[in-house]
């Protein structure tokens, strides 16, 4: 089985179209989306344009604050604290990377935890690993999604997660914790690395290695979720062998078109939560 994030990620975009339209014919607001992109790195421009079309199209006011890289972190936290008391904006997102004259945590740390809709804020990352309430990061929170549409019942799995990055494979790890999965973390230091693989029932891969992941890596049956992004000559390819490890796993996700659109759904998700949260 392909799991097609696509499909999944319109399913999931009509979802919230249609809670928005009736939000909005009930009370005449709409979650609002402000988004800080400083500098010209044409991936994040891309990221960015993505983004604000994703929200636009399902009824949230999507705004884009540009700077050009040389901007000082003084000026991009007095905004952050401006967008925090916007009574208008129900979600702040600040595009990494950064310039290296701006601290990431300075700039995660001043971003209101209930408008965090990255999910990155010290409050939001301690709430998850406490089984609380939080504001899950887009990624991990998509990963879930497409590994639930396959197995509505985790509970008792082995999950193997390949990177331990705040943003990916630690957030992944406290989702899947809170499913009753059994989940054990490897990372570029991680001794037998392949045989540790071989006993997961659920593989997640995010680490940014062009087909790390072979076949002889894959224990048969298993649900595979590749996060990675990779160019390779002119194609994009995931951390997983693909065409390699389709066959012999139970479900695989497809890069492109498997985690990377539930990404930007599960951002419109987390806006729609923090506006609920706020009004």
């Amino acid at each position: 089985m392909i799991i097609d994030g696509k499909k999944e990620a319109e399913v999931l975009r009509e979802e919230i179209k249609k809670e928005i339209t009736s939000i909005k014919n009930k009370t005449n607001k709409v979650p609002g989306l402000a988004v800080i992109l400083i500098g010209d790195f044409v991936p994040s421009q891309i990221y960015v344009r993505n983004k604000e079309k994703s929200s636009k199209e399902v009824g949230i006011n999507s705004s884009v604050i540009k700077y050009s890289k040389d901007v000082s972190e003084d000026e991009i936290l007095k905004k952050i604290i401006e967008l925090n008391n916007d009574k208008n904006v129900s979600g702040i997102l600040v595009q990494l990377p950064l310039p290296d004259q701006i601290s990431k945590e300075k700039v995660i740390n001043s971003i209101d935890p209930l408008k965090d809709v990255d999910g990155f804020s010290p409050t939001n990352v301690g709430n998850l690993a406490s089984g609380y309430d939080a504001i899950v990061p887009c990624t991990p929170l998509g990963c879930l999604m497409l590994l639930k549409k396959v197995e509505k019942n985790l509970s008792g799995k082995h999950a193997v997660i390949i990177g331990r990055s705040n943003l990916n494979g630690k957030p992944i790890a406290q989702l899947l914790l809170k499913e009753n999965c059994t989940v054990t973390i490897t990372h570029s230091k991680t001794k037998n690395l392949k045989e540790k693989c071989l006993k997961a029932d659920i593989l997640i891969v995010a680490v940014g290695l062009a087909n790390l992941v072979k076949k002889d890596w894959v224990k048969d049956g298993s649900i595979i979720i590749d996060v990675g992004i990779n160019k390779q000559g002119d194609k994009i390819v995931g951390d997983v062998s693909f065409e390699e490890v389709k066959d012999k796993a139970k479900a695989i996700t497809p890069v492109p078109g498997g985690v990377g659109p539930m990404t930007i759904a599960c951002l419109l998700k987390n806006t729609l939560e923090c506006f609920k949260k706020l009004n």
